[in-house]
């Protein structure tokens, strides 16, 4: 899935990153694949569901996610082509990873 995200197929890495179950995997892979569905979710305009998957991720590694570069790009991205006022949880995350 990160490596469809890495040649740039958004499309595969969407249709192949929630499918793939890790709740077998170590907590810091979870994590990471998270941000990484959640990438190409916003590469496809799934802002909502992109973010719901950093939370879910900030709620399993905390200090992770809210030092990932991955995390911090997302975020400052949907700031500034945020249109009027952040919903609730974005702003409260972006307050948490300090990237405004």
């Amino acid at each position: 899935m990160a490596t469809a995200a890495d040649l740039g197929d958004m499309l595969i890495a969407v249709d192949l990153g929630p499918e793939i179950h890790t709740s077998g995997l170590p907590t810091e892979r979870r994590t990471r694949h998270n941000l990484e569905v959640a990438r190409a979710l916003s590469a496809h305009n799934r802002m909502d569901d992109a973010l719901a998957k950093i939370l879910e991720a900030e709620s399993w590694a905390p200090e992770q996610v809210r030092s990932h570069y991955l995390a911090h790009e997302l975020v400052l991205t949907w700031v500034r082509d945020q249109r009027g006022r952040p919903s609730r949880s974005l702003a409260d995350l972006v307050n948490r990873l300090h990237v405004v």
